[in-house]
């Protein structure tokens, strides 16, 4: 897997979030070797216009339609092409100067345009982790037919990614996926009964999205991140471990079969492995901060509970099942999380929606595209009137 070094065209899938934001200041310091191509946002417009005036990109979209004359006015005055909706978002990660399509959109929207820059063959620098949960099956099929590569983004995955090069004809043991555990650790049952959207947003280690953060703080994060890893690398559910290390400096490890562990440190900071992705096969010089020991003499490791974090159980349950099952489990998670950001249900009863939509949806064995969109559908119908 390697790319010619050049001045590299990034179609930026999701420009106004963390990821993306994180990704601009990553480009912003390269400008030799990265460039913007196309922006994209799903409703932060003014964000959007604002970055689009600063990197000049060939064009943008703005999902949301709605906003589609704010952007155009917004942008009036620059030779930008300005598009809106979520078929644009597909077509523009074809174009044909993109070199890479850096997918920061969150949740099941990431999926189709994914699809469409897969076929397109270009590089995929994947952040969207539920596109590998909900078609991971589709999605490794498609890019082993079409030959594209797929570098992980999340600093687990690209924490594991670095620990195999120059591992190509070792197989891999065991995957070693470290959680910081969230900001409710050490809570108990009846703690977790009363925990607020507000002390769940407060990640105590990364800078994320609220999405992301509330999923970290449920451990639901992690059950995808298994569920990705699988995908990426090639191993089945048993041979990933989880475990719970709060520092967040050990970002995972990769155990082989003479029981030797590598493992891929540094500080909790996504503009690294984004990085990583963006400039692949080369390390780019950075001017983030480096990892020093003396201030973290100690690195603590547990196991996680899934007594009290009953979403990381699911999440391994729908893997074994496979089918649609993978697929449920995210449409279910979207819709709760987005309800208890809303302040309509509480933090633990986020898990026992998930587990009715699991026990109510019917399983598909082999989806196609077309049965996966309709297994979201119907999940997201279902939880609708029972989340009120």
């Amino acid at each position: 897997m390697c790319f010619n070094m050049h001045k590299r065209q990034i179609a930026l899938l999701g420009s106004t979030g963390s990821i993306g934001t994180q990704a601009l200041d990553v480009i912003r310091q390269h400008p030799e070797e990265l460039e913007v191509y196309a922006l994209t946002a799903n409703h932060q417009v003014e964000l959007l216009i604002r970055q689009a005036r600063e990197f000049m990109p060939e064009m943008v979209v703005i999902a949301n339609e709605t906003k589609y004359q704010q952007l155009k006015k917004g942008l009036q005055d620059l030779p930008i092409k300005v598009w809106a909706g979520t078929d644009a978002l597909a077509q523009i990660v074809e174009a044909e100067p993109v070199d890479m399509v850096l997918t920061a959109m969150v949740g099941y929207a990431g999926l189709k345009p994914t699809i469409h820059a897969i076929k397109a063959r270009k590089a995929i620098a994947l952040a969207n982790k539920e596109t590998l949960v909900v078609a991971g099956e589709l999605i490794t099929r498609l890019a082993a037919e079409h030959r594209t590569p797929i570098l992980p983004v999340d600093s687990e995955h690209s924490a594991i990614f670095q620990c195999l090069v120059g591992e190509k004809e070792n197989p891999i043991d065991k995957i070693i996926l470290t959680a910081s555990g969230g900001p409710f650790r050490n809570f108990s049952l009846e703690q977790l009964q009363h925990v607020t959207k507000n002390e769940a947003l407060k990640h105590p280690n990364w800078n994320m999205g609220a999405k992301v953060t509330i999923d970290s703080a449920s451990l639901m994060n992690k059950g995808f991140e298994m569920m990705e890893a699988k995908w990426l690398f090639g191993v089945a559910p048993e041979q990933i471990q989880i475990v719970i290390h709060p520092q967040s400096i050990i970002h995972s490890m990769v155990q082989f079969r003479d029981m030797s562990i590598k493992a891929q440190l540094g500080l909790p900071d996504m503009r690294l492995p984004i990085q990583y992705a963006l400039a692949y096969p080369q390390r780019l010089k950075s001017d983030f901060p480096a990892l020093d020991f003396n201030q973290y003499s100690t690195l603590t490791f547990e196991e996680p509970d899934t007594s009290r974090f009953r979403n990381l159980e699911f999440a391994f349950e729908a893997m074994r099942q496979g089918g649609n099952r993978p697929c449920v489990l995210n449409a279910a998670n979207e819709v709760v999380v987005a309800a208890f950001l809303q302040d309509k249900i509480g933090f633990l009863k986020m898990s026992d929606v998930i587990e009715k939509a699991m026990q109510t949806v019917e399983p598909i064995a082999s989806p196609s595209y077309e049965d996966l969109v309709e297994t979201d559908k119907k999940t997201r119908d279902i939880l609708s009137d029972y989340i009120i």
